[in-house]
């Protein structure tokens, strides 16, 4: 075949160039007609599941043992699943006890919700699987309970109350820090706590997550060795108190959680569980919404006539010793200062 001519290669390049001559020609914009629609989204406006209280509808469908909370949110997505007859595809929706659910067509019923209180003991873990196999505390109740969580954590070397139930909504309110909800402590640590201490521990110090500080701390009791004290806290992070404490010097010895909220262990026995009550439940859901505002204000006032009720070293001292007035004759058997007698005063 023959080359093009020369005169056609220009012709050709001018054709093939990237670079033209002229402003660039503005995309027009095609106006919607009257017939044209927006498409319509699977979840029902109607519905709205998102805005209303209740359980995330993922958490919902594992609960009941339909899949894996992985494999519901995925069934979510691909628009298999129905609330009271409407398609919902969004996985932030959120499900309450009476609303109906189907999965492909198929009725779920969603299980019926239980709360119990445990007293796990030491040795025990907070955990819903461990690879080393040891003692779990929702092994602690009836298998016929179902698929429960605890509400918040107990580290292993610590005992106490735990609440187990499979309501998520409330269990979340319990434990995050914008409720308050606040949870009692007995502690007993080594050594003898001064007011000084104490004074600190509510005035909070930095640890590595941040500031934290405890609602109030009071001395039920002193031993030779240690001393026993009652702590709360409105927030739960890993070791807490553990922590805290070594700040000030103090090692914790034992450590056991006495109440939730309202929810007292009580005398209920190391191992045992037992049901909430639904006075009990109400007055945790009360709690939960009280302004946190007004569970502090108590928390001060509780801590004041905790200080009251304990002197400092320094005015039990001067106490012992009795009122100083100026020209008194020191007692006779303490010497006057600046007297030194026997090898106890030489310095």
């Amino acid at each position: 075949m023959s080359r093009p001519s020369k005169k056609t290669q220009p012709k050709r390049a001018q054709q093939r160039g990237p670079a033209k001559k002229g402003p660039p020609k503005k995309p027009t914009k095609k106006r919607p007609t009257k017939s044209a629609a927006p498409p319509r989204k699977r979840s029902s406006a109607k519905a709205k599941p998102s805005n209303r209280p209740g359980e995330r509808l993922q958490k919902v469908l594992a609960a009941a043992g339909v899949a894996s909370r992985r494999e519901s949110e995925e069934l979510i997505t691909e628009g298999r699943v129905q609330v009271d007859g409407d398609v919902v595809s969004e996985l932030g929706a959120r499900v309450e006890p009476h609303q109906e659910i189907r999965v492909d067509g198929e009725l779920i019923t969603q299980p019926r919700r239980v709360y119990y209180a445990v007293h796990k003991p030491t040795g025990v873990v907070c955990t819903a699987s461990d690879p080393a196999g040891r003692p779990r505390v929702i092994d602690m109740i009836p298998p016929e309970a179902g698929r429960v969580f605890n509400v918040g954590r107990l580290d292993m070397a610590s005992e106490g109350l735990i609440l187990l139930t499979n309501d998520g909504e409330l269990a979340n309110q319990l434990t995050h820090p914008r409720h308050g909800v606040e949870k009692t402590y007995e502690v007993q640590v080594a050594g003898k706590c001064e007011p000084e201490v104490l004074a600190q521990l509510r005035k909070g110090m930095y640890l590595a997550e941040g500031f934290a500080k405890v609602v109030n701390v009071k001395i039920k009791s002193r031993r030779k060795m240690s001393t026993l004290l009652e702590m709360v806290l409105d927030e739960g992070r890993n070791r807490e108190i553990r922590r805290l404490f070594a700040r000030v010097g103090h090692k914790v010895q034992k450590l056991t959680r006495i109440a939730v909220g309202p929810v007292r262990l009580g005398d209920l026995p190391r191992g045992a569980h037992r049901i909430l009550t639904p006075q009990e439940l109400k007055k945790l859901r009360d709690a939960v919404d009280a302004p946190k505002d007004e569970k502090l204000g108590e928390a001060a006032k509780r801590g004041k006539a905790a200080a009251r009720k304990l002197p400092s070293s320094g005015s039990a001292a001067r106490g012992s010793a009795g009122p100083s007035k100026k020209g008194a004759k020191p007692s006779k058997g303490r010497p006057a200062k600046g007297k030194q007698t026997g090898k106890r005063g030489q310095r």
